[in-house]
């Protein structure tokens, strides 16, 4: 083998760790993000966080709003769920953690796992299908099957009338509300998962849990 292929092939195997630890980004230009997977136009008037949207913790007086962009296959944000959880239970208190759909193109099940946490959500069950989706990605992540027996085994594990998940999972309303928040997303800027933001300012993807306590630390003491 020549030195320059082993060059290509150790240029080849940074970059692939690299976009893992990163996460998902889209490979095309703003003007084709909705081929492949992004169906939804970007908001008129994009908002990081609505009425709506799923709040993770709802302390009674909130002093910071964190809000993630993800896809549930993404492993980017199953390496960032561990950070997120932990910082949820040190900040739950006093920062309102929002988690918003934002399902990515080549990831074969992530806008059905968006449905999947959508219809849990119609009956209660929104934060332990996020939990459950997250805590078994390496089960069912990249892969080109589709899951929906799997996504099924989590809604009936957790206790769902399964008639309505169903119903509701086929619903287009489920899939529009994936899609409510694809369009702020895109509206927002937000070309890949995870994207944080911080009351409203997208931040760079934290290193570590540290690095985001640090941030936290700073936010809360301005």
């Amino acid at each position: 083998m020549t030195k320059l292929k082993k060059n290509l092939i150790v240029a080849a195997v940074l970059v692939a760790g690299f976009a893992a630890a990163l996460g998902s980004y889209l490979l095309f230009s703003p003007d084709d993000r909705n081929s492949g997977g992004l169906d939804a136009q970007p908001a008129a008037e994009a908002l990081p966080v609505r009425e709506s949207s799923h709040r993770l913790t709802e302390p009674k007086k909130s002093e910071l709003t964190i809000v993630e962009f993800l896809d549930f296959e993404c492993e980017g944000c199953g390496a960032m769920y561990p950070v997120v959880e932990k910082l949820r239970e040190e900040y739950g208190d006093r920062v309102t953690f929002v988690a918003r759909y934002f399902p990515m193109p080549g990831h074969r099940n992530g806008e059905l796992a968006a449905r999947t946490a959508e219809a849990a959500a119609r009956q209660g069950k929104f934060e332990e299908m996020y939990n459950k989706l997250f805590t078994t990605q390496k089960e069912w992540g990249e892969s080109q099957d589709w899951k929906e027996d799997a996504f099924r085994g989590y809604a009936n594990q957790l206790g769902l009338d399964m008639d309505r998940f169903d119903a509701d999972l086929a619903d287009p309303e489920v899939a529009g509300r994936v899609q409510d928040d694809q369009r702020d997303g895109l509206g927002l800027g937000v070309q890949g998962t995870p994207t944080f933001f911080v009351d409203g300012e997208m931040i760079r993807i934290p290193d570590s849990y540290e690095a985001f306590k640090a941030l936290i630390d700073d936010r809360l003491s301005g």
